[in-house]
């Protein structure tokens, strides 16, 4: 028996999230009958595009526009029943043909209105300090988890579910009004807080109608039935809360340990890990950004790129690729494949630039240091030809500018990692697949 088979594959983002994730896990998920997502919440926006439609995937696996596959919400995820209600709306998918497709965890944590209060409360209390969260409440929901107050999905079954929420509801109302913010005039996504609540009970009643399950024995199960899983991984590496440029992270583990946690797998069942980068990097939000470009060639790149948040609409930060820090990224992961994503998007220049290295402290260095910013480190570049080609006609790594190739080599010897996808547009069918061995 091929003992692949019994391994649960992961594909994650190695940068600071926007690596296209969507768009990759909707193309492989043909040869994977289960996609479960293992962390993050509605701060995520995965984007997918086909049949001349764009479509914006938060917390739903991006698995879920293929009839024949089965798509889990995993325990590590955090959900709001509101954003969650809208999403499945969106799809445009029959509500009938969704509780089919879409499993959700009995232990994935609810977000709360009052969480996305709190939320705000703690960021408006940074001041100039602030960390550019997203204000969907993701923070405040983990922090209740690793405190054990949050209230998890399975919990909406249960005759007291009303009563715990109102003591939760209580607490975070009392921890704003603590931090000076003013909760009476709170507008959660524009809508007054009674507003927001009445539509967040709505999204639960929807929740209700899908299947809740006890995921982790669903999960392994099916692995131990030979089933191909790909765990969907949200945000990037470099916002992970242990690993990430921290306090500028995320709330939860993005790296590949998070699948184990974040579904209930053993580490000894993890197959491919499959690690997602831009040709270049983005970052939205604050926090350090060693290659950011405050020039005419980060707004051509933001411009061509379409580089605005899928989340919270804000532009996003550019500039050149990051080598070393996609080397820690993919040290962190144990990356087997890497898959590169927007390389049409560099088509626009003449020369390209890749950094290898920081100026640090007087010396050169090629890894990040605990404490990195603008002002203490600075990239060492080394500049490539660019292609200077719509790449969206080709269809066949072969075809593909020699200069792109080169710049391709030049990524792999650096990181010792094979490049097995390169995506040439935002549509499925702009993916090239590229033999390895």
């Amino acid at each position: 028996m091929d003992k692949r088979k019994n391994k649960v594959d992961i594909l994650l983002g190695l940068q600071w999230g926007d690596e296209g994730k969507g768009k990759i896990v909707d193309f492989l998920t043909p040869d994977y009958p289960l996609i479960a997502r293992f962390q993050g919440g509605p701060n995520a926006g995965h984007t997918l595009e086909f049949d001349g439609q764009k479509y914006v995937l938060h917390t739903i696996p991006s698995g879920v526009f293929h009839e024949g596959s089965i798509n889990l919400i995993g325990n590590g995820v955090v959900i709001d029943p509101r954003i969650f209600k809208g999403e499945i709306e969106s799809t445009q998918i029959p509500l009938s043909d969704f509780v089919k497709r879409l499993y959700i965890s009995k232990k994935a944590h609810l977000i709360l209105p009052s969480h996305k209060l709190l939320d705000a409360a703690l960021e408006s209390s940074k001041g100039t300090f602030k960390i550019g969260s997203t204000l969907k409440g993701i923070g405040p929901t983990y922090t209740d988890k690793v405190a054990r107050i949050g209230i998890r999905t399975g919990s909406i079954v249960d005759k007291d579910f009303k009563t715990k929420y109102d003591q939760l509801k209580k607490q975070h109302l009392m921890m704003g009004e603590a931090l000076d913010f003013d909760t009476d005039t709170f507008r959660p996504d524009g809508l007054s807080f009674e507003e927001y609540e009445n539509q967040w009970f709505e999204g639960v009643e929807l929740i209700r109608l899908f299947p809740l399950i006890d995921s982790e024995i669903y999960v392994n199960k099916q692995r131990e039935a030979g089933i191909r899983i790909l765990a969907e991984g949200a945000q990037g590496s470099l916002l992970d809360i242990d690993f990430g440029s921290y306090p500028f992270v995320t709330s939860s583990n993005t790296v590949a340990a998070g699948a184990c946690t974040g579904l209930g797998i053993a580490p000894s069942s993890v197959g491919e890990v499959y690690g997602i980068f831009k040709a270049y990097c983005t970052r939205v939000g604050s926090g350090p950004f060693p290659t950011e470009l405050f020039d005419s060639n980060g707004e051509e790149m933001r411009r061509e790129g379409n580089e605005f948040g899928s989340t919270t609409g804000r532009p996003r930060r550019c500039g050149w690729l990051d080598l070393p820090a996609l080397k820690y990224a993919v040290m962190l992961n144990g990356v087997t494949r890497l898959i590169m994503t927007k390389a049409d998007v560099l088509s626009i220049f003449e020369k390209i630039q890749l950094c290898i290295g920081y100026e640090y402290n007087g010396e050169v260095i090629d890894y990040l240091p605990f404490d990195y910013n603008h002002k203490n480190l600075i990239p060492v570049f080394k500049t490539l030809d660019g292609w200077k080609q719509n790449l969206r006609p080709f269809s066949t790594y072969e075809a593909l500018p020699k200069s792109l190739k080169d710049f391709v080599e030049y990524v792999e010897n650096y990181l010792n990692v094979p490049v097995f996808i390169v995506s040439t547009g935002p549509d499925r069918a702009q993916t090239i697949v590229r033999e390895i061995e």
